[in-house]
């Protein structure tokens, strides 16, 4: 599991993603990366399976661009780490793993932002529309 590291001279921040943030770069055309690049200078993406599994719903389920969205998603996420948790809902397992790692969650869901920042859990959200702020 990647905590904090050290990559160089720099610390290794892990960021976890939600289906939300993975969803934004299709929506928005946020190039994320770049953005936590700027951001956090080193990082290491993880996306939980719960995540992976909604989005794998809303490709079956959903329909026109919201389906399109949904499956380039799922092939968008084949390039990042997947982490099991126990849990089947996925904001319950970001909590979890953002604990455990102290990593950095990546989310635009305002209630799971909340829920996060009561934890002291830093979040990354997007800013309008083009650019990404870390709250903490």
């Amino acid at each position: 599991m990647a905590f904090d590291r050290v990559w160089g001279d720099k610390i290794r921040k892990t960021v976890i993603l939600d289906s939300s943030a993975i969803l934004m770069c299709f929506e928005f055309s946020v190039d994320w990366e770049r953005e936590l690049a700027r951001l956090l200078d080193a990082f290491h993406i993880v996306v939980p399976c719960a995540v992976v599994h909604e989005l794998q719903i809303l490709a079956e389920q959903e329909s026109g661009q919201k389906k399109k969205k949904a499956q380039a998603a799922l092939k968008l996420v084949c390039n990042y780490e997947t982490i099991d948790e126990v849990t089947r809902a996925a904001d319950e397992a970001i909590l979890k793993i953002a604990q455990r790692t102290n990593g950095v969650v990546l989310t635009n869901d305002k209630e799971l932002r909340k829920r996060l920042l009561s934890h002291h859990i830093p979040v990354i959200f997007l800013r309008g529309k083009k650019r990404l702020a870390l709250e903490q």
